[in-house]
């Protein structure tokens, strides 16, 4: 049910974000500037979007790899208490 949750989710923001780039095409297409100005916006738009996917990433990434650490010192703790528990009842 999760993964059906995100699915949702990312089909919401793909077309949020197809219907936003299709408008920003239409916008730049009809302004009446020279073609070089319009291909220069169209490469700080391209250059926006990918900083965007890697800040997404990036951030992703970094959460993961807290969750991750996270969970090893969990383990350890775990393992540790255990070894305490059982030294202890032996002693």
């Amino acid at each position: 049910m999760h993964n059906d949750e995100n699915s949702i989710y990312i089909l919401f923001n793909g077309a949020g974000v197809l219907t936003a780039l299709g408008l920003l095409g239409i916008s730049i297409w009809i302004v009446d500037v020279d073609l070089a100005t319009k291909g220069y916006w169209v490469m700080g738009l391209a250059m926006l979007m990918i900083c965007l996917v890697n800040l997404v990433k990036y951030r992703f990434d970094q959460r993961k790899s807290e969750e991750i650490y996270a969970k090893l010192e969990s383990a350890k703790n775990e393992k540790l208490l255990k070894e305490y528990a059982v030294s202890d009842d032996q002693i």
